[in-house]
């Protein structure tokens, strides 16, 4: 997941699936770990989750039936293998199935499922049982507390009606999270523009769409088309038309939605003494507190305030220059932010990401990515046939293999392509966790939407953040399946994937794509020179936002839980740029609404720390051996480990925000 340049980021997800059978050797390579299932229809979907909670169910029987002195740590953990394995399909399949009927059956399925997992986090028995466990070493002992924690966070401890109260409320939660997801998923509208209201968008954003009895074109609020014309029409019509139909993505529905879940949240809460949800949530993270976070933004907030008002006001006269008027008679709107940015990179550098789409083919900026995970982390990435359909004919398979013995590793899923209904963002989901103690193998799949004709170096800044994702899961060497890959402290989460966005920028990096691309036309030097110049302009006003959308967050989840729309509008209101009435952004606010709720701050932080992580690769992005050391230090430890405790041991010092900040000021 990569911040949000216009809308909402994507989330790294988590979630499994059921192990109907091994795959087979197909072609070069096998793919470790089960076949992902095909369904074609919802009875195949119902079945395999009647199956699976069965399974679930059993398995807990058993469980409660084990001696807390007989592997008990393992036998918890066998249970949560068993439902990645018998989950997960369902959580990934309800944003990417190309069906409607398959999508909604997998939507009630993860209902269920929900039910189920509520129901395990309050089980008294094996509470107890946690409780006379004793652990063998440290891992054991963060692994048990993990145990232990979650099960009081369910409300383990409450009285009875409370407790009934604290289930009902987390599965409410889920299925609104689920409608507001679909509300922007679905949500289907098109936008008409005539040929000549599309002036300075590239023709292929818009020369293939449908069109509607008048000839005009119809756009959707995909990434590949909503960002090329809020960048590059000339229309200001055009540019404000788009900008609001994809800042109103989820309507009003979704503000209900929301305004319900930041409620029940507060009430959630309050079930455990706390005054807010973001204090509740909070103490169990990097962070520690509300308080803390609020003094962490507040930093951020007093170190982008001069850029963000340099950045507007030349904007603003980027903006007079290209009307003919003077910058006192000019207003700059938030439609004009993105074409201005672009304008005046182009002007100031001579840089045009567009013109990068040439350079970097999708497939073969795959293939760049997974070659430069080879090349620094001693992984590779061999494409396989599997041996049955995946969830799209154009979803693509690759076994992931220890580039130095060759022993199979992981499996990689890719979705490259936007279609209808499918996530529109960009996404890992981690579906499937490895434990070392039963030989287990990790499985991800990762999903975005890029144009066929080609990435711009922004693009394939976004696909390396992702695959980040998917090397923390398919790179996970840890014990327990509960704490491999991704499943680490929220606000620790985006620090791989944000660390290694900056290696895209790098001419010895992007010369791999000769190994991958004989025939693809190197970059010129010249173009990357350019581009490294013009990264950083409009960091202020960027990062201003992003201190908006945190502050926003922890707001919404502070002690009165605000209505939604009405807290959005007072804080927008506060910026330079004010709100524009009839807009509705937290509607299409999907982090806040699911697993980032008083976590968008999370982001921020983790770029502190990512920003500290990339000082030991400053002399060489390629060096092998430092890679090989991360490798084994962060991504391998998963969740068994502290941040801090892995930060220091790769660093061999305690983790700073120096760079953070350095950054930002200068």
């Amino acid at each position: 997941m990569r911040f949000p340049r216009a809308s909402s980021a994507a989330c790294v997800m988590a979630a499994a699936l059921l192990p109907l059978a091994f795959a087979s050797r197909a072609g070069a390579a096998d793919l470790p770990g089960p076949r992902f299932p095909q369904y074609s229809d919802e009875a195949q979907v119902q079945a395999a989750c009647d199956a699976g909670l069965k399974g679930a169910r059993s398995r807990v029987a058993q469980l409660e039936r084990r001696s807390p002195k007989a592997r008990w740590l393992a036998g918890y953990d066998d249970l949560n293998a068993y439902n990645e394995d018998a989950a997960g399909p369902f959580y990934l399949l309800v944003n990417v199935h190309p069906e409607k009927a398959v999508r909604d059956a997998a939507q009630a399925c993860t209902l269920r499922w929900q039910d189920f997992f509520s129901t395990l986090a309050q089980n008294e028995k094996l509470y107890r049982a946690s409780q006379k466990v004793r652990a063998g070493d440290a891992v054991d002992r963060l692994f048990l507390r993990d145990i232990r924690e979650g099960f009081e966070d369910a409300g383990i401890g409450l009285p009875k009606v409370q407790r009934d109260r604290a289930k009902q409320i987390v599965d409410r939660i889920t299925d609104l999270g689920q409608q507001f997801d679909r509300n922007i998923r679905e949500d289907g509208t098109r936008v008409a523009f005539s040929a000549d209201e599309l002036k300075g968008v590239p023709e292929s954003v818009w020369n293939e769409a449908k069109r509607d009895d008048a000839g005009n074109y119809l756009l959707g609020l995909d990434y590949p088309t909503y960002l090329p014309v809020l960048q590059r029409a000339e229309n200001a019509a055009t540019r404000e038309r788009i900008w609001r139909a994809k800042t109103n993505e989820g309507g009003d529905a979704n503000l209900k939605l929301l305004d319900e879940i930041a409620k029940l949240r507060l009430e959630y809460a309050k079930l455990f003494g706390f005054k807010s949800y973001a204090d509740f949530l909070l103490r169990r993270r990097m962070a520690g507190s509300a308080k803390k976070v609020d003094a962490f933004l507040a930093d951020v907030k007093q170190a982008v305030t001069a850029g963000e008002t340099r950045d507007l006001a030349e904007l603003r006269e980027a903006k007079a220059r290209h009307l003919g008027q003077s910058a006192d008679a000019t207003k700059l709107d938030r439609w004009d932010v993105p074409f201005y940015t672009e304008r005046v990179r182009k002007e100031r550098y001579t840089v045009d990401q567009e013109a990068f789409r040439p350079y970097f083919p999708p497939q073969e900026s795959l293939q760049f990515v997974l070659k430069l995970a080879e090349k620094l982390l001693g992984v590779t990435y061999t494409r396989v046939q599997p041996p049955q359909p995946l969830w799209h004919p154009e979803v693509q398979a690759y076994a992931a293999t220890d580039t130095k013995t060759g022993k199979p590793v992981a499996t990689l899923y890719v979705d490259l392509y936007p279609r209808d209904n499918k996530y529109n963002h960009a996404a890992v989901w981690s579906f499937r966790n490895g434990a070392t103690r039963v030989h287990r193998v990790p499985q991800a799949a990762l999903v975005v939407n890029f144009d066929r004709k080609g990435l711009t170096l922004e693009e394939l800044e976004t696909l390396l953040h992702e695959l980040g994702h998917a090397l923390h899961n398919n790179l996970s060497f840890t014990r327990y399946s509960s704490q491999g890959g991704t499943s680490v402290l929220r606000d620790f989460v985006e620090a791989p994937s944000q660390m290694l966005e900056d290696w895209v920028y790098d001419k010895q990096v992007l010369k791999l794509f000769a190994e991958v691309c004989a025939s693809c036309k190197p970059v010129p030097d010249d173009m990357i020179d350019k581009a490294v110049a013009a990264r950083d302009y409009g960091k202020g006003n960027f990062y201003a936002r992003q201190h908006l959308y945190g502050s926003f967050d922890i707001a919404l989840h502070g002690p009165d839980a605000p209505e939604p729309m009405g807290l959005w509008a007072r804080m927008e209101g506060a910026t330079p740029l004010g709100h524009v009435p009839g807009t509705r952004f937290p509607a299409g606010f999907s982090h806040v609404a699911g697993g980032y709720a008083a976590g968008y701050y999370g982001y921020l932080w983790s770029l502190v720390i990512a920003m500290d992580l990339r000082t030991a690769f400053s002399a060489n992005k390629l060096d092998a051996e430092i890679g090989r050391r991360y490798r084994d230090t962060v991504l391998a430890n998963g969740g068994q480990r502290t941040p801090d405790d892995l930060l220091r041991e790769f660093l061999a010092r305690e983790t700073n925000s120096r760079a953070f900040y350095e950054f930002l000021r200068r």
